[in-house]
């Protein structure tokens, strides 16, 4: 796989940092030794979970957004690394696989003449190789059994995650036809028109193109809902979604009752379980929010979706340690940690 790096060893030993008297998760984290014959190794592994990240912001700067998503996975994973092992998590159900790495790709867009219309097409032009690539890997995730832990990355990564992961699980015999559901927490439905590959409409491609079965948004934003998208989620009866205004405004329901309401919507196949970091009010991403819903929150819903979903993978995305106009957090890293340990505790118990 040309734009995939393979962990060894000594990378993940490199973000560890080891003390005496305790263990780190990244002491006892799996990984492949090698990346020979990967996808069948990868079936004999009895981790649970395999750990994948995709550091681009190419499908963001496709849908017009600030650059930097490509940097949440490196702070994430110097912060996951670094969990400490003990009996609530041990780090040993999950093998670190990798990243992706599709920095030739984006040095010939941004070194070229390009003007900013030329751009955007070639960054959605671009998205092809990132769809394939992200497909195929997580194709040969899911036939093996595994559930993908995947850390983005801009949205645009979910088309590739649902087929991949819908034809994995169809050729494993898991699932009768290559169609998985999803719910999504975000701002956004990122349920655009398909005008071309970008973050903003990667559920609308997987639907279209047969791999998306039900999907369910929570925490819909009504100020950045297209009255076209909003028509649509109306009129298909596999679209659903509960705005951010219907739950802390409104309060038609509580949160926990709109995530119930979710995985009750899903609940008739596997589930992709997604979260996207514009909707946690603060967090620094490509459309951070001063108005959204708390990191608690965040972890609740990654608890419940883990222990009530039948659950085909996890996708965090969207989120930054910096982002190209300047602004930094490096607690965005920390963040995604708490997120991806939450549910993958709550899953190991259901």
């Amino acid at each position: 796989m040309k734009h995939f790096h393979f962990y060894s060893k000594e990378d993940i030993l490199s973000l560890t940092r080891v003390r005496r008297f305790e263990t780190k998760v990244g002491e006892r984290i799996k990984y492949l030794r090698g990346d020979t014959g990967w996808p069948g190794v990868l079936e004999e592994s009895s981790a649970k979970y395999v750990l994948v990240g995709i550091p681009e912001d190419l499908g963001v700067k496709a849908n017009y957004g600030v650059g930097g998503t490509n940097t949440a996975w490196l702070s994430f994973l110097s912060a996951f690394l670094n969990i400490r092992s003990n009996d609530f998590f041990s780090g040993e159900e999950i093998l670190l696989l990798g990243h992706f790495d599709f920095g030739d790709v984006q040095y010939l867009i941004e070194n070229n003449a390009y003007n900013e219309d030329e751009k955007i097409d070639a960054y959605r032009h671009a998205m092809q190789i990132v769809d394939e690539e992200v497909e195929q890997m997580m194709k040969a995730i899911a036939f093996a059994k595994k559930i993908p832990l995947v850390i983005g990355g801009g949205h645009n990564n979910s088309y590739p995650i649902i087929k991949g992961v819908a034809k994995g699980l169809n050729k494993a015999d898991m699932i009768p036809l290559s169609q998985i559901n999803c719910i999504n927490l975000d701002a956004h439905a990122d349920y655009g028109p398909s005008e071309g590959r970008h973050s903003g409409n990667g559920f609308r491609y997987a639907e279209e193109d047969g791999y998306l079965g039900k999907y369910c948004v929570i925490g819909l934003h009504e100020n950045y809902i297209a009255q076209n998208v909003l028509m649509d989620l109306h009129n298909n009866p596999f679209l659903d979604y509960i705005t951010y205004e219907q739950i802390f405004l409104e309060e038609k329901k509580n949160f926990i009752q709109a995530v119930a309401h979710a995985t009750g919507f899903t609940e008739d196949s596997l589930t992709g379980i997604e979260l996207d970091l514009d909707c946690v009010e603060n967090a620094l991403s490509s459309a951070q929010t001063p108005s959204g819903i708390p990191v608690l929150l965040a972890r609740q819903y990654m608890n419940f979706t883990a222990t009530d979903a039948k659950v085909a993978y996890l996708h965090i995305c969207e989120g930054a340690a910096q982002l190209a106009d300047g602004r930094k957090d490096e607690s965005t890293g920390k963040l995604i940690a708490y997120l991806v340990s939450d549910f993958v505790k709550a899953h190991l118990q259901d």
